[in-house]
């Protein structure tokens, strides 16, 4: 058994050696130490030894299964190098190519400078989950039973969870309102937050509608709060996004969890205001609701409306990105044509 071990280490150290590939060493460690290999066929005699030459044996094992183990290493690690090594006709003053590297992407892009904008101001943001509950959807927000929003032209409801109980009925948040009272309900006010994401309506494409887009939402809540700070508040943030003073405008508006609400529109700044097909040719574009929250919505999340007002707006963020870089098709920013997206790294 002695002479085996050695004649084993002597062949298997000729064989390492001779190895020339990452794989070819590979084949030669299984035929040496594998499973199947000649180190485990031979520890298989060691029950046949006497007793008093069981020790001994079983050290040189040991030892030899070490060292080929560590020559194996040894191996690898200067296959390895050699596979990486520069070939010596290597002309080192030719320029490289640069690597391509990706970008966030535009829509990405302005969440990332409105939250910044948004976090200056004291604002907190929070997420909440994309699948809710008609209870959050609709019913803590004061739309009525028979409002067409809840209906599955407008809303995708989740197929077997789509009847029931207003908590048990599931679908894909239209909009992001509802988050507000799940915040709401889970902390003390005053409230000064943002809740960005993406939100699924069922709506036919166009260059300025998607089934899937993004809304970005703010909310304000204390015991005293003006409509003059509310719009003080949409011109900072568009100009912070913007870089330059940007036009707004607030029209009375109907929302049923917003009491008075407000249609608040930006200057068209793809076409500067002259009218544009992004603007229907009126120079304005609607860029979000606002308004103060309605008594109910405010009963939802636990507050006494009789307390406490405050100011909210859902911002189109996609709309937002249209106007940042003059694009007059919404589809652009969801495809996934990377000559159009590499403009934006």
């Amino acid at each position: 058994m002695k002479d085996k071990l050695n004649s084993l280490l002597r062949e298997g150290t000729e064989k390492i050696q001779a190895a020339k590939t990452e794989s070819e060493l590979d084949e030669v460690k299984g035929a040496l130490i594998g499973k199947q290999g000649v180190l485990t066929e031979i520890m298989k005699e060691m029950p046949k030894l006497d007793a008093a030459l069981r020790p001994e044996m079983g050290k040189l094992v040991n030892n030899v299964k070490t060292l080929l183990t560590e020559q194996i290493a040894s191996k690898k690690e200067e296959l390895v190098l050699k596979a990486g090594a520069v070939p010596e006709d290597f002309d080192y003053t030719r320029p490289g190519i640069a690597p391509k590297i990706g970008g966030l992407h535009p829509i990405t892009q302005m969440r990332y400078d409105l939250d910044d904008a948004f976090r200056s101001m004291g604002f907190e943001i929070f997420q909440g989950p994309e699948i809710t509950s008609e209870y959050y959807a609709f019913d803590n927000l004061n739309f009525p039973p028979n409002h067409p929003a809840r209906e599955s032209m407008d809303t995708y409801w989740l197929e077997g969870h789509d009847s029931g109980t207003a908590s048990d009925k599931l679908c894909l948040r239209p909009h992001l309102t509802g988050d507000s009272v799940r915040y709401m309900q889970t902390h003390k006010p005053p409230f000064r937050f943002v809740y960005p994401g993406r939100v699924y309506r069922n709506e036919t494409t166009d260059a300025r509608h998607e089934r899937a887009f993004f809304q970005y939402e703010a909310l304000i809540v204390d015991k005293e709060f003006t409509y003059t700070a509310g719009k003080v508040m949409i011109k900072s943030i568009l100009s912070k996004v913007f870089g330059k003073d940007v036009p707004v405008r607030m029209r009375a508006g109907f929302f049923p969890f917003v009491e008075p609400g407000f249609e608040i529109d930006m200057g068209c700044l793809v076409c500067g205001g002259k009218g544009c097909s992004v603007c229907k040719h009126v120079g304005w574009i609607e860029i979000m609701p606002g308004g103060t929250p309605h008594p109910n919505v405010l009963k939802s999340a636990g507050l006494d409306p009789d307390e406490y007002t405050g100011f909210y707006v859902n911002i189109g963020l996609d709309r937002l990105v249209m106007m940042r870089y003059g694009v007059d098709d919404v589809r652009l920013f969801h495809s996934t044509d990377l000559r159009f997206l590499g403009q934006f790294r």
